[in-house]
This record gives structure tokens, sequence and C-alpha cells, in this order.
């Protein structure tokens, strides 16, 4: 059996993440190849991945960042199975990496980082790796981007909610984009304004409406109006422009960005929230 150093050890552990003991029987196994000791702990990651592939990874966490110029970001998902793993630091720390990189990428898709390079293997791999050192089904469920003039990204305490918001314009009060960013993990709301959002959403809510004034007894004739009234009313409560402003509810977001600068308003967002 070839004698293996602590250095080696050390190595591959600084490679890998893997527990030491874990190392060096690997290292022993591959009699001290060191590409064959990392081959050998991803297909351990691979078996346990196998054995746990249906089991549910519904813990987790969401982060968000934003590019070193301010005008890119983007958000993850990495899954687990256990509130108690969500809360390691590795885990949290290997989430961070993997953002650092979609940042540095720029993948166009879930799929696209999935398979994007990572720590000498692809992110897929690392994760696979990873399963057989944690011994939980890891996975990136989500992943989000946002070009702006300028994007904040916001992570609530606890890692479970997220969100990121792009602005027409740069070179505000820092502030007031966290307060945007943090109005839509409070209220969630499903567009920037009326026209954002969907056909489809718009006629569910008419049909809501006119639902609702039938079971209530109102004539045919006014069922229209009354869902109307109701639509303009779900826009006041679900579109961020014309939701009130959490921390002054006599105005709008809207009229909270254009009183800090008459040029601004969000382009888009994107929250993801672990807690539906």
């Amino acid at each position: 059996m070839a004698e293996i150093s602590a250095a080696e050890v050390a190595r591959l552990r600084k490679t890998t993440g893997a527990g030491m003991m874990d190392c060096k029987k690997a290292l022993q196994e591959a009699e001290g190849d060191f590409e064959k000791a990392i081959e050998i702990i991803r297909k351990k990651g691979q078996a346990i991945a196998n054995k746990r592939a249906d089991r549910e990874a519904g813990e987790g966490v969401v982060l968000a960042k934003v590019s070193v110029d301010g005008k890119y970001g983007a958000m993850i998902v990495l899954n687990c199975e256990t509130d108690f793993v969500a809360k390691n630091e590795d885990f949290v720390a290997l989430a961070y990496r993997i953002l650092e990189r979609a940042i540095e990428v720029r993948p166009e898709n879930l799929d696209a980082l999935k398979t994007t390079e990572f720590e000498g293997s692809t992110v897929s791999e690392k994760l696979t790796e990873q399963i057989g050192i944690i011994g939980e089904k890891l996975d990136i469920s989500g992943f989000e981007s946002i070009h702006a003039e300028f994007v904040q990204a916001y992570i609530h305490t606890g890692n479970k909610l997220a969100t990121m918001a792009g602005f027409t314009k740069a070179g505000i009060d820092q502030q007031v984009y966290k307060d945007v960013a943090m109005q839509i993990a409070a209220m969630s709301p499903v567009a920037v304004d009326k026209d954002d959002v969907p056909e489809k959403t718009r006629l569910q809510e008419l049909e809501i409406g006119r639902e609702q004034a039938r079971l209530e007894g109102k004539p045919e004739a006014i069922l229209e109006k009354i869902a109307q009234g109701k639509l303009a009313k779900f826009y006041k409560e679900s579109t961020l422009h014309n939701q009130e402003f959490i921390k002054n509810n006599k105005q709008t977001v809207k009229d909270y960005l254009v009183s800090n600068d008459k040029a601004l308003s969000v382009t888009g967002f994107r929250r993801i929230s672990l807690n539906k």
C-alpha cells in the first residue's frame, strides 16, 4: 500500500471538501494517484445520489448577488434535504461559490449553469461530489438573472427568500434601491406595472370578479363594471409601481421613486422564496 502523507490528504480535502478519513481512504485506494482519488470520491457521491434520487430536497438556501459594476444580478436556489444542512456554513459557502461563478459566467438558464465549469469539474458534478460528503440529496432548482442600469439584491434573514430589482438609473441613494428590493420581498408583486401583467392573469382576475359579483346576486348588466373595479384593485395591490409603499402608505412605490429622481423606475424584478 502506498504511503500517504498528511500533505496529500490535506490537498485532497481542500480540493473536494471531503473529510480527512475519506480523503485518506480514497488516496490509499488510488495508490497515491491524486486524480484517481478525486474520481473515487466523485463515484461515492454518485452512488449516494442514485440511492437518494427519490428523496425530497425541500430545504436549502436562496441567495442573490450583483456584479461589481452593478448592472447584472443573479439568484440561485441550492436545495438539500434538511434544515440542519441548510444552516451549515460549508453548504452556504458552496452556494455562494456557485453564485459567484454564475455572476462571472452569466449562463443563459438553469441548465447552462449546471453544465458550467466549476472548481475542476462542472457545477452538477461538484454537487454530486458533495452529496457523497454531506450524505443528502443536493440540487440547484432555481436560477434567475437580471440586467439593468443598476441592480439591487436583497437576501432576507435565514436565506429562505431573496429578491433582485433592476432600475433605470444608477447613482441614487443606496437606501432607495434597498427599500424597493425589500418591498418586493414583503409584498410579492406579480409585475412591475399594469401593462406588465400577463394577459392570462388579467383575464383570470376579471372572471373571478364577475363570478364573485354573480354569487353576491348583482345584476348581469353591471357584472363587467364590477369586475373592472376589482381588476383595478388587483393592480393597486399586486403591481409593484402601484402598491402602497411599505414605509409610507400615503404614497405608492412609483411616487417614492419619482420623489427621489424623476427618471427613476423599476425595469424588472425577481423574487424566489423557499416558503411558497
